[in-house]
This record gives structure tokens, sequence and C-alpha cells, in this order.
């Protein structure tokens, strides 16, 4: 069942907190709680951006060579359900004034179906690499895994099958907080 509106709203409204909140959990016990029900089974990792550097001389391009945003659009490309927010949540909770809040993150998978329609819609595969391009045209970084927190605030299952493409700032990413959690989760 997906997440009512009102939920997503009040998660805006705590977000400014994060870091509070996460430094909780090197209370004892409280870090064992958070972690078996927010980030258990997570596997999350940070793209760096495409880019290059001008030295005016020529290089032989190994024909390995797999840059970032093939990553991303690898997943996408090989996704059956792709779904674009219309907003970022963590951007939106903090009134980002420095990159676009209306760019949100794109999520991929079966479970995608159950995502409330009114936080976002599903698109096409192109639409889903436009997105991306797009974000990445912002400044934006993607962190692209499979994550429980995002199944828990969407409110869909299984865990395992929705993969998160955020398109992340430097200002406002909820992975910011790493730090703040205690080691055994952060890790």
């Amino acid at each position: 069942m997906s997440r009512p509106v009102w939920f997503v709203n009040f998660l805006k409204t705590v977000y400014p907190s994060r870091r509070y909140l996460a430094k909780l959990t090197n209370l004892p016990l409280v870090g064992d709680l958070v972690d078996y029900l927010v980030f258990r089974g997570d596997d999350m990792l940070i793209l760096p951006r495409d880019q290059t550097i001008r030295i005016n001389a020529s290089l032989d391009t190994p024909e390995s060579t797999i840059i970032p945003s093939r990553v991303v659009e690898h997943f996408i490309n090989q996704a059956d359900y792709h779904w674009v927010m219309d907003f970022c949540i963590c951007r939106e909770g903090d009134n980002c004034h420095d990159y676009p809040q209306k760019l949100g993150c794109l999520f991929l998978g079966e479970p995608v179906m159950q995502i409330n329609s009114k936080l976002g819609r599903r698109v096409s595969r192109e639409e889903a690499l436009e997105h991306a391009r797009l974000c990445r045209e912002a400044g934006l970084v993607h962190t692209i895994g499979r994550n429980r927190l995002d199944s828990i605030w969407l409110g869909t299952s299984p865990v395992e099958a929705l993969m998160t493409i955020c398109n992340c700032c430097p200002c406002c990413c909820l992975w910011g907080l790493v730090t703040d959690l205690t080691p055994k989760i952060s890790q």
C-alpha cells in the first residue's frame, strides 16, 4: 500500500532534524534498532560526476571504460518499470536554493507500481534516461542502490526489488548524515 501524501509532508517537516536524529543512533540499543528497521540489507553507491579535464593532448580511450552515467543508463535500460518523483524530498525538506527541488529521485522495478501517484509518475525508459541527463546537467550526483528507507517511506515491497537512483546535491543529501550515524550503521 502506498504512503499517503501527509506522511511524506511530515517527513519533509522533520528532515532538517536528520543530523540530530542520526546522532541518537549512538545510544545503546537505539543504533541496533534503527539499523535493523531502516538500514538492514542496504547497498548504496555514490557515483562521481562525469567530468573531463582538458590537458591539450590526445589520449587513447580504453574500450572497456565505463563512466558513471553509463552505469545509471545501464540500470534504467534493464528495468521494465520506471518512476520519477515530482520533487526531491531532501531538497524540499531543507528548502534548497542552490539546486532544483523539482528534480526528484528515479525508482526502478515492479514496486514502483505501489508508489502513491500524487508523488510522481511512471515514465518510459526514454523519459527516465532524459531525467537522469537533466539531473547531471543541473550538477546533481547519482547515488544508486537498494535501501530499505525508500521502501519504508514510499510504502513499497518487496524491499529488495526497488532500486533507487537519487540525484544528490552537496548541501541537502540524506546520505550526508552517514558521519553522524553509529559506526555499525555507517560502515
